[in-house]
Formats: C-alpha cells, sequence, structure tokens
C-alpha cells in the first residue's frame, strides 16, 4: 500500500507550480499597468522648446578678437525631452527665456512603495521554496521508488528524465516570456533560474541512478550523457545568473547521497564527480565567479574524505579523483596558466594557489590511508611536480609550492615513524594503529621520491631567484629549497638508521652543507633584485643547519638538541650579518624546537646519562644549549628588543635554570632524575642555586633593561621563598621529620639554612633602592628566619646528635636558645652600628623582641632553679646594655655627624 507521505513531494510541487504560474500572471498584470501609465505621462509632458536653426547665430555679444562658435547640431532622431536631461545638459540647453534666474532645479524622485510582507512572500519566497521543493521532490521520489518497488528500474529512470524535461521546459519557457516585455523587470526572485537549476539537478540524478544502479547505460554512454547535462548546465547557467549555478552545483554533487545503492562503485562516482567538477570550472572561469570554484574545490576534496575509508584496496579511483581535479583546476582555475583569468605579475593569487594545494591535500591522505602504496606514492609525485611547473609559469600559484613542501614532508616523516613505533611511545603504552605494515611502500620507492623531491624543490628554488619582480615569491622558493631537502634528509634518517649514529648521513648532509653554501656564495655576487637578500640569508641557514644535521648524524643522539641549539646561535648571528626579520624568528623557533625536545626526554639520551657527578651528558645537553641561547640573545639584541628576542633570552635562562636543577638531582640521586621525591639536601641546593641565579639576573637587568631578565629574576626569587618556606621549613624540617643531618659543623644544616641566609641578604642589598622598599624588606625578613632557623638547629643537634626529632628538650637546651638568640640580636646590633645600617638594627630589635617573648612565654614556665634565674639576668644585661649603645654610641654619632650652627659674633 502506498504510504500517505510519498505524495507529500508531489503535494508540494504542484502549489509550487501553481503559487509560480499565479506570481507570472501577477507579473503580466502588473506590466500591462505600468505600459498605460507611461502612455498617460508622455501624453501629458510639455512641448519642448523650438531647436536652434544650424544656420542662426548666437545673440550673445563675442569676446573680442575671438570668433563665436556656432552652436552645436543636434540630429532631431537624438533629441531627448528636458523632463529626462541630466544637470550637465540641462545646464548647456538652457535656453534665452531663462537667462534672467537660474534654471529651475529638477523635481525629486518619487519614493520607491516599500514591499509589504505579502508581496515578499509572493514574489520571493514562494518561489525559492517552490524551485527547492520541485527539485527534492525528484530525488525523494526516485528514493522512495527505490525502497519500496513501486515501479520498475526502466519506468523510474523515464520519469526521472521526464520530470527534469518538463522543469527545463518550463524555465526556459519563463525566460522567454519574461524577455518579451520591454519595461525593466520588478526585484523579484529569478523564477526561469530556479526552474531550470531544479531540472538540471533532475537530469544530473537520472543518468547516475540509469548507469551506477541499474545498467541500463555502459561507462561510455554515461560518461557521454552526463557531459551533455554537465555542458547544458553550463549554458543554462549563462543565460540564468548564479541561482542555476548555485543550486545545479550543490545538487549534482549531493546526487550521490541522495540516489545511492548499496554497491558502491568509486569508478563510476568519480566519473560523475569529474565530469561536474569540469563543468562548474568551466563555468566559474566564463563568468568568473569565484566563489563558484571555491565551492567546488571544497565539494570536490570532501568527496575524498568518506571515501577513504574502504582501505588501501581501491587506491586507484581516489587517485584518478584528485589526479582529474587537479589537473581541471590549473586548466580552468589557476590564474596565467592555459584556459585560467589572467594574472596580476608578482601577486600570489589565493584560490589559485589554494586549488592545488587541495588536491595535494587529497593525495596526501590517499597516500597515508594506503600505507603508502606505490600506486599512491606516484601520484603524489606526480602532483607535487605538477604544482612545481603550473607555479613556475605563473606566479599566482606560487603558494602551493609551500603546501606542496610541507606536505611532502609530512608524508616521508610518517612513513618514517611507522616504521618506528618506538618514537611515539608514551607511558601509558604505544598508540594504537602505528608499526609497520605489510602493505607499507618499498623503500626503494621511497629513496628514489626523495633524491626526486630534494632535488627538483632546491633546484627550482635556486633558479627561480631574480625570476619576479615581487620580493615575497623569491623567498618561499628559496625557502622550500632549504626546507624539503633537510626535512626529507631527517625523515629518511630516522627511517632508515633509526636515529643513531649513520656516517653515509653525515656525508650527504655535509654535501647539502656545500650546496647551500655554493648557492649562497653564487647569490651573493648577483645584482640585488627584490627579496635576494631573504633568499641569501634562507640559503646560509640551510648550510649551517646541514652541517648541523651532519654533526647529529656522526655522534650520539643527544647531539641533536645541541646541534639545534648551535643552530639557534648562527641563525641569530647571520641575522647580524642580513638584517632580515625571518631570521630573528626562525632562531626563536629552533629554540622553541629544542625546549620541546627536553619536554619529550629531559634526560636528553635516555639512560645512557649515566651516573658520574657534573660530568655526564646533562652537563652537555644542558650547558651548550645554555652558552649558546645566551651568545644568541647577545646577537639578536644587537637588532632591537622584539618577541624573537625574548624567546631566546627565556630558553637561555630556563636551560640555565634546569641545567643546574637537574645536575643537583642527579648527583644528589645518584643518577636517577625520576626519583618521585627530594631531600634536605636537593632542596638546600636548589634554594641556593635560585637565589644566585636571581641575583646575576637582577645585576644584568640593569644592564639589559630586558622584560625577560626582570621576569626571570623575580620568578627565581619567588620559587626560592616558597621552596624555602614549605621545603625547608615544613616538609624538610629536621625537628619534625627523621632526618640525619650529619656532622656538628660541617652538616646539611650550614647547607640548608645558613648558606641561603646569607643569598637572600646579599639579593636584598641587590635590589635595595631599584625595586619596591617591601620587596626587599622581604626578602631580608627571609635572610633573617633562615638564620634564626640555622642558630636554633644547629644548637638541637649539639644536644640530640644528627636525628634532631628524637628526645626531650632540657631545660640547659632552652637556656641555651636565649642566649644564642641573645648573642645573635647583640651582633646584628654591632652591625648596623658599625655600618650604620638600620635595616641590622631592625634585624636586631626584632631578634631581642623575640628572645624576650621567649623568655616571658617559655623559659618561666619551663626552665627551673638557676638556669630561669641566669636567663632573665643575661637579658636584663644585654637590654641595659642595647639602650646604653644607643645612647652613648649611636645618637652621639649621629651628633657628631650633623652640621653644626652657625653663631652669631
Amino acid at each position: 500500500m502506498l504510504d500517505e507521505f510519498a505524495i507529500l513531494p508531489f503535494l508540494f510541487a504542484i502549489v509550487a507550480v501553481i503559487v509560480a504560474v499565479k506570481a507570472m500572471n501577477e507579473i503580466g498584470d502588473l506590466r500591462r499597468r505600468l505600459d498605460r501609465m507611461e502612455a498617460a505621462a508622455a501624453l501629458a509632458r510639455p512641448v519642448p522648446p523650438p531647436l536652434p536653426h544650424m544656420f542662426e547665430q548666437d545673440t550673445a555679444p563675442a569676446s573680442p578678437g575671438v570668433a563665436a562658435e556656432p552652436p552645436p547640431i543636434v540630429p532631431v532622431d537624438q533629441w531627448v525631452p528636458p523632463d529626462s536631461w541630466t544637470p550637465a545638459e540641462a545646464a548647456a540647453g538652457t535656453t534665452a527665456d531663462t537667462a534672467d534666474g537660474p534654471p529651475a532645479a529638477p523635481p525629486p524622485p518619487l519614493p520607491q512603495p516599500d514591499r509589504g510582507f505579502e508581496e515578499t512572500l509572493g514574489t520571493r519566497w514562494v518561489v525559492w521554496i517552490g524551485g527547492l521543493t520541485l527539485a527534492l521532490g525528484g530525488f525523494f521520489m526516485v528514493r522512495y521508488s527505490i525502497e519500496a518497488g513501486l515501479l520498475g528500474p526502466g519506468v523510474r529512470v523515464l520519469l526521472g528524465g521526464l520530470f527534469a524535461l518538463a522543469l527545463l521546459a518550463a524555465g526556459e519557457w519563463t525566460r522567454r516570456k519574461e524577455s518579451i516585455s520591454t519595461i525593466e523587470a520588478t526585484p523579484i526572485a529569478n523564477i526561469p533560474a530556479i526552474l531550470t537549476a531544479a531540472g538540471t539537478a533532475v537530469a544530473f540524478a537520472t543518468v547516475y541512478a540509469a548507469y551506477a544502479l541499474y545498467g541500463f547505460l555502459v561507462p561510455a554512454t554515461a560518461f557521454i550523457l552526463l557531459g551533455l547535462v554537465a555542458m547544458g548546465t553550463l549554458a543554462a547557467a549563462l543565460l540564468h545568473g548564479p541561482a542555476l549555478a548555485g543550486l545545479g552545483i550543490v545538487g549534482a554533487f549531493v546526487t550521490p547521497m541522495l540516489v545511492s545503492s548499496g554497491r558502491p562503485d568509486f569508478w563510476a562516482l568519480y566519473v560523475y564527480l569529474a565530469i561536474v567538477t569540469a563543468a562548474a570550472f568551466g563555468l566559474a572561469r566564463v563568468r568568473m565567479w569565484r566563489w563558484l570554484a571555491v565551492t567546488t574545490i571544497v565539494f570536490s576534496l570532501l568527496w575524498t574524505l568518506p571515501c577513504l575509508q574502504c582501505g588501501p584496496s581501491m587506491v586507484a579511483p581516489h587517485v584518478f579523483h584528485v589526479i582529474a581535479g587537479f589537473i581541471l583546476a590549473a586548466l580552468l582555475v589557476v590564474c596565467g596558466f592555459m584556459f585560467g583569468p589572467s594574472a596580476q605579475e608578482g601577486e600570489i593569487e589565493p584560490i589559485s594557489s589554494g586549488s592545488l594545494a587541495a588536491y595535494l591535500l587529497g593525495a596526501t591522505l590517499i597516500v597515508l590511508n594506503s600505507s603508502h602504496a606505490d600506486v599512491a606514492m606516484v601520484a603524489f609525485g606526480l602532483l607535487v611536480a605538477g604544482s612545481l611547473f603550473v607555479a613556475w609559469r605563473t606566479e599566482a600559484a606560487v603558494g602551493a609550492v609551500g603546501a606542496a613542501a610541507g606536505l611532502v614532508f609530512i608524508v616521508f616523516a610518517e612513513w618514517a615513524i611507522r616504521a618506528n613505533p618506538d618514537m611515539l611511545v608514551l607511558p601509558g603504552g604505544p598508540i594504537a594503529g602505528i608499526g609497520p605494515s605489510a602493505t607499507d611502500g618499498s623503500v626503494s620507492l621511497h629513496l628514489i621520491s626523495a633524491a626526486i623531491f630534494a632535488a627538483g624543490f632546491g633546484v627550482a628554488g635556486f633558479l627561480a631567484q631574480g625570476r619576479s619582480a615581487s620580493a615575497v615569491i623569491p623567498v618561499i622558493w628559496s625557502a622550500t629549497a632549504v626546507f624539503t631537502p633537510l626535512a626529507l634528509l631527517v625523515a629518511l634518517y630516522a627511517r632508515i638508521a633509526n636515529l643513531d649514529r649513520s656516517i653515509p648521513f653525515a656525508i650527504l648532509a655535509v654535501i647539502l652543507a656545500a650546496a647551500y653554501a655554493a648557492a649562497t656564495e653564487i647569490l651573493t655576487k648577483r645584482e640585488d633584485r627584490p627579496g635576494l637578500q631573504a633568499s641569501i640569508a634562507l640559503f646560509a641557514t640551510g648550510a649551517l643547519a646541514a652541517l648541523a644535521l651532519a654533526l647529529t648524524f656522526a655522534l650520539e643522539k643527544g647531539w641533536l638538541t645541541i646541534a639545534l641549539a648551535l643552530m639557534s646561535a648562527g641563525t641569530a648571528w647571520i641575522s647580524m650579518q642580513r638584517p632580515i626579520p625571518f631570521l630573528r624568528s626562525l632562531a626563536a623557533i629552533l629554540a622553541a624546537i629544542v625546549v620541546l625536545r627536553i619536554g619529550y626526554e629531559p634526560r636528553i639520551v635516555g639512560h645512557a646519562v649515566g651516573t658520574t657527578p657534573i660530568f655526564n651528558w646533562l652537563l652537555w645537553g644542558y650547558g651548550i644549549p645554555a652558552l649558546s641561547f645566551w651568545a644568541g640573545s647577545i646577537f639578536l639584541r644587537r637588532g632591537g628588543d622584539d618577541a624573537p628576542l625574548r624567546i631566546v633570552e627565556s630558553a637561555a635562562i630556563l636551560f640555565t635554570v634546569l641545567l643546574a636543577f637537574m645536575e643537583i638531582r642527579h648527583a644528589v640521586n645518584n643518577g636517577d632524575v625520576y626519583r618521585p621525591s627530594a631531600g634536605l639536601a636537593e632542596v638546600a641546593l636548589q634554594v641556593c642555586v635560585a637565589l644566585a641565579m636571581a641575583i646575576g639576573l637582577e645585576r644584568l637587568r640593569l644592564r639589559t633593561g630586558s622584560v625577560v631578565h626582570n621576569a626571570g629574576a623575580i620568578l627565581l626569587t619567588v620559587f626560592a621563598g616558597l621552596a624555602s618556606v614549605f621545603g625547608l621549613l615544613v616538609l624538610e624540617n629536621p625537628m619534625l621529620w627523621s632526618i640525619d643531618v650529619g656532622g656538628a659543623v660541617i652538616n646539611l644544616l650550614l647547607l640548608g639554612y645558613a648558606l641561603p641566609a646569607v643569598l637572600a641578604l646579599l639579593l636584598s642589598y641587590a635590589v635595595a633602592g631599584r625595586r619596591p622598599v617591601e620587596y626587599a624588606n622581604t626578602i631580608a625578613a627571609g635572610a633573617l628566619i633562615l638564620a634564626l632557623a640555622y642558630v636554633t638547629f644547629e644548637i638541637r643537634r649539639i644536644y640530640h646528635g644528627p636525628v634532631m626529632a628524637i628526645g626531650p628538650t632540657t631545660g640547659a637546651e632552652q637556656y641555651t636558645y636565649s642566649i644564642a638568640y641573645l648573642a645573635f640580636g647583640v651582633v646584628m646590633l654591632g652591625i648596623g652600628i658599625l655600618f650604620n645600617s638600620q635595616r641590622a638594627r631592625l634585624a636586631s630589635a626584632v631578634v631581642i623582641a623575640l628572645t624576650i617573648l621567649k623568655a616571658f612565654l617559655i623559659d618561666m614556665s619551663t626552665l627551673t632553679g638557676v638556669y630561669r634565674a641566669l636567663s632573665f639576668m643575661c637579658l636584663g644585661l644585654v637590654l641595659v646594655a642595647i639602650g646604653w649603645l644607643y645612647q652613648r654610641i649611636l645618637f652621639r654619632r649621629r651628633a657628631a655627624v650633623a652640621p653644626a650652627v652657625p653663631t652669631e659674633s
């Protein structure tokens, strides 16, 4: 039984046709009314002034010595009524009867009445919805007939063809009827274009179904019929405008999804898409519709994605799809090449470059999905070669050269990683899907392809110098000439040598460096051209990079980090010789790569780092890059303070800090830098190093004024403060945890508390007067706390031994604390008086105050007998002595320093 919902498309189509016919009748009535109004207005016009006789002279007197010019002769058949003259014509045709005053201004045009909702609905929306409904009605009827088995295949195809012809005939009839009228059409929807678009979309679906679903047509016949429909669409769009082009192209690309079968035939699909693409590109070229070319490219690329799920066994039709699209884009879309639009000299046209790059991306996806099958690799190589050839002939497509270079590297990098899955092994295990496959492309084919790619990009990039008047185009060529061979060399090295030592690859890198050096020398001797200096700098950088790779290939794995760091410094040095902004950015990019490299493996060489303190791979892997980045920052600073300089300066500080911290962790933990916990010795050393580096950066920032040095000093100071509070005083406090601090005097207490206190005091003096007072005083307070902690812990060590957390506190120990605090306060006071340091005197006051609090809160309750009496006696004597010192020495010295007041004689 027929489903009641199956007739809905037909109902929509019938309603749309009725509404469209009604709208056409209303348009005809409106035109007839306008004709009558125009005739009435012509009868009511005033009689134009009489034309001057061609022989009649002007009555205005002529200037002396200047002959009067006769008035212009106006043929009768070219005369224009005065009420339709332009202002210039009206001024020129002013008659004598208006000479006494200015000519009358033309009346303002009558305002156009606003189009109401009913008119908009009846003349625009209904027509568009009707055209879309007609097309969808045809598509869904074909689909429903397939699913329900209502009609035979032949009848389905016949009805689809008749419906398409009916729509096309209706579109042509309405177009001719509109063209009969001589008045200007009102702004309504283009009914002929919509009907014709629906007809062409149904025609596409019908022919495709007859070939792919039912086998009524052999491939040759289907190809001819689809070509005829495509050419008919092209011809119709030339008459009906972009509405037909947009709907027709969308319908053509969506047709394979609406009318489908359970047995997909990719060859039939891609032949169909090739014909549609050709028609769309041809139409876009004739009418210069950029949007149509872009839309076609996007749809064509999207049709590559779902078909990739079929596996590597169906490579040939996918290859045909991208090759056909690439050729069509080169012939019809690329400006300045073959049948494409004209191109402007020295300008890269985005659509020209993007069209080639899109099909290159499709070829790349096919190569990766097919596990580098030979057919896919050959097709990819042909498209890369085609991109170079097209870009060589027209500068509009040079942007595709950069895209081709990047995609070549992606293909070979994925091939290298696929054969070496250990490069992507993470702590949770290997990534699913990686590893070599039995269908991987042959090594020999990849070696040959890599050699051809390297030679092609390198030679073309060198020969392209001096051919363009633009500065950007030769730089793109030179950048690809430098990048592609280096990237391919690294990928092959990773695949074949598995990142181990390889003298043959080192020799290849040296040869490549020599080639870049020769290119640099040759270009240096040429006459200056746009972009030449940048290209020279790029080839020089390539020579330096190749030498760094040679060093990496000939030595151990960790040298790659060192080589990249040296390359960054070398690039910065070249930027001084050739002030090209790109080189500064390149130095920063290389520094960032090195930072990411150590994030992947902080030990640089893995377990091969060894257990030898200081002199191990950490020293070379962090020390040499740190020196390289410091040198690079010096070179870059001569060119100004910018983002690349700050990146390199940040890398220099980071590697310096990491060098110290990693060496400390390596030495303390017997080579195990991944130990989950830290001890008192490690935290103490890190605090000392952070404070020392902060002092150095405080001095350095005064000379450079660098925001990076300023921020680095603050961050190191904050780190040292947090590590002191939470590490030294809480987590690694020997009075709270059972920690063996060592000997009586030379022990961990000296390293963990005394030395950080001295460094913090020096840092407070380094920032005094150069940063806010609160900042310096906070650091000085931290130094005082660490010094008191050292005094306390050292006394505890004397009474309790190396493990200080065990045993009770005796009265003698409490009395020793009080005496030590008093002595410490007196020493601080003496230093403050001797060096006239108010900060030292304030510190003394704080210590004495703490001692007083201890005497009344702790000693009074815990001490007994002689210790309590001695504690308060000593405290009282010290306080009296302090008062005497302030009265007799400090104030007297101030009075002596004060200027004498003159007295009257």
